[in-house]
């Protein structure tokens, strides 16, 4: 019998496992066996569970709307021009509407919550070791956590429904669960998995990927700072909900009262993941290990993007890295082999098709130079040394891991020499502006070094979710906002955290010189509003095009002025047969984004809305 699609109900098959590279949780394929069959054998029963790990952090793949994700749809990349209206163009045109955004959150989320709670009702009768079976209990509940945080991420309070599993005829739940009760929901299961002391401090090997206790602890950190911010704590005096007549609807969206502890539950788990036997912290490494070590500030931050290449870096100086590239992430998004990234980003001519997008001006020129000042600040060193003609020298390291622009060498076809140009006039290539990028620039993050969209060689396409980068940075913003920003804790009996230290050793592992202050370009003495600033600063660099800035700027309540701009891109012009000079610059409007009050939240898909009436649509998009 055909089963009727029914919004967060699908009924998805027992078959079919998604793919994840070979070392992940040794797969069986399943097509065509039943319930009984799959969990009446483990090896069966762990490739369903695999089934439910595929889809994770499928929100912040770059290519989510096809001509581009999250970061198209905010004002860190443009899209790639599409003949259909995707989510990520109408985000950033502000003309999204539940009738054309992508239903891609809503029916994978539940479809692998509906797997969660059939894995969970059913493992029980598998012949496995009972440490396994409760290890993998374990992870599936936290994988359901998750799977309901990506909902409330976009749309806020959403229909929770416990261990229910739904058949095609079943009277299903369709009334939202207000935001409170899914963060307690969310929070309660990662919360009950630790307290049970199943999972390991941590993962590795070919276990990479999988969930553990800091995963855990590096997701409640995540959590409880997202409920603490402007967005969701507390309704007084915010111009967003005083526009919404009704209270229910508010309760869908945050909480009614603004509570301080609420950043505190996030310190705390920073606080947990930095003391952790799992030993995270930033892979800082100054030397480039694939150029017999020569220096190369900020190494480091490229080969995490990367962690399966360098695995071998174990020390550096004085520090011990016995993960490898891995000491810094705590859990990461599996994938195979391949050449997608590359094919994502790269520019044209090496064989990138922009499906990932392109890096805006205006966030290239938020980093700092290399002493950590703003191009512009008038105390900098290198200030003299700034041009939009140049701009990799004496910059921020991370710049030239992020972002290529024109005169930099690329992979190509074999060829690490070969050079990319996005100028126009003399010399112009596939590659220009207006042609190769409407930006001027392409992105550059994630993409390996020695590899390329038109090369044979296939480089590992996992990407990190959580790092400890981020744990960091949520630290430093929840203490700032509980404490102020001279607060300090211990991590051990000699080691302290604070926001300064915190954002100090990111700059450091980014390859930012300290300076005679030890202060790597950040302001002594900042006020807590300034302090502010600064960390919302390094968030919008540090995990640029990781999926974070579209959330960020909401949570705080910004993207009215972050989202309502024109947003830029860098228009070289050359002249003479030297490409090495004969440049002038000039910065052009590349679009005039929009945000209205409606897009703080996703609008929940059209026919979702009209199947089931009593699910509410979003605020504004009535």
């Amino acid at each position: 019998m055909k089963l009727k699609r029914s919004l967060i109900w699908l009924i998805p098959s027992m078959l079919g496992l998604a793919s994840c590279d070979s070392s992940y949780l040794d797969q069986t394929a399943t097509t065509d066996l039943n319930e009984d069959v799959v969990f009446g054998d483990s090896t069966y029963a762990t490739g369903f569970l695999t089934q439910i790990y595929a889809d994770i952090g499928f929100d912040s793949d770059g290519d989510r709307f096809g001509n581009g994700g999250l970061q198209v749809a905010c004002d860190e990349a443009e899209f790639r021009q599409a003949s259909d209206i995707t989510t990520g163009m109408a985000f950033a045109t502000g003309t999204i509407n539940p009738m054309i955004v992508t239903n891609d959150v809503w029916s994978k989320c539940y479809t692998n919550i509906r797997r969660c709670n059939k894995f969970l009702s059913c493992i029980g009768r598998t012949p496995m070791i009972e440490s396994t079976r409760k290890q993998y209990i374990a992870e599936c509940r936290f994988l359901r956590a998750w799977y309901y945080y990506t909902l409330v991420r976009h749309y806020g309070g959403v229909p929770v429904i416990g261990d229910t599993i739904y058949g095609a005829d079943d009277a299903i739940k369709a009334t939202r669960d207000t935001y409170e009760y899914c963060i307690n929901y969310i929070t309660g299961e990662v919360e009950d998995v630790l307290s049970q002391n199943i999972l390991r401090p941590r993962t590795s090997g070919s276990a990479n990927g999988r969930i553990s206790e800091g995963v855990c602890q590096a997701f409640l950190s995540r959590v409880y700072l997202e409920a603490a911010s402007p967005l969701h704590n507390g309704f007084e005096g915010k111009d967003y909900y005083t526009g919404i007549a009704s209270d229910s609807m508010k309760l869908l969206l945050g909480y009614p009262t603004y509570n301080k502890e609420r950043w505190k539950k996030s310190i705390d788990n920073s606080l947990l993941v930095m003391r952790s036997l799992g030993n995270y912290r930033l892979f800082e490494v100054h030397v480039n290990t694939e150029d017999s070590n020569s220096p190369e500030p900020g190494f480091g931050y490229y080969a995490v993007q990367i962690a399966a290449d360098f695995l071998n870096i174990t020390e550096y100086e004085d520090f011990k890295y016995p993960y490898g590239a891995y000491q810094e992430i705590i859990l990461h998004k599996k994938a195979p082999e391949g050449v997608g990234l590359c094919q994502m980003y790269c520019p044209k001519s090496c064989g990138g098709g922009g499906s990932g997008g392109y890096l805006y001006w205006d966030l290239c020129e938020a980093f700092p130079m290399i002493d950590g000042k703003a191009i512009n600040d008038a105390t900098g060193k290198y200030i003299a040394a700034y041009s939009p003609i140049t701009p990799k020298q004496y910059r921020d390291p991370r710049f030239g891991n992020i972002v290529t622009v024109n005169g930099m060498q690329q992979m190509s076809a074999g060829d690490k020499t070969h050079w990319v140009y996005t100028c126009i006039g003399d010399g112009a290539t596939e590659d220009a502006i207006y042609d190769g990028t409407p930006t001027g620039v392409f992105i550059k993050k994630m993409v390996n070094r020695n590899c390329a969209g038109n090369y044979f060689v296939a480089p590992p396409m996992s990407r990190p979710l959580l790092r400890y980068a981020e744990t960091l940075l949520n630290y430093a913003e929840a203490v700032n906002e509980y404490y102020g920003p001279d607060h300090t804790d211990y991590i051990s009996a000699s080691e302290t955290i604070s926001p300064y230290e915190a954002l100090k050793q990111i700059r450091r592992r980014a390859g930012i010189e300290a300076g005679d202050d030890g202060m790597y370009g950040l302001k002594a003495g900042m006020t807590q509003d300034e302090m502010r600033e600064a960390i919302r600063l390094e968030r919008r660099l540090e995990l640029c095009l990781e999926g974070f800035r579209f959330f960020d700027v909401r949570r705080w309540m910004i993207a009215e002025q972050t989202e309502n701009k024109e947003m830029h891109g860098i228009e070289l012009t050359h002249s003479g047969t030297n490409m090495t000079s004969g440049y002038t610059a000039r910065v052009v409007t590349v679009r005039k984004h929009v945000f209205r009050k409606a897009m703080y939240f996703w609008p929940l898909p059209y026919d979702e809305t009209v199947r089931l009436p009593e699910l509410k649509q979003n605020p504004y998009y009535e």
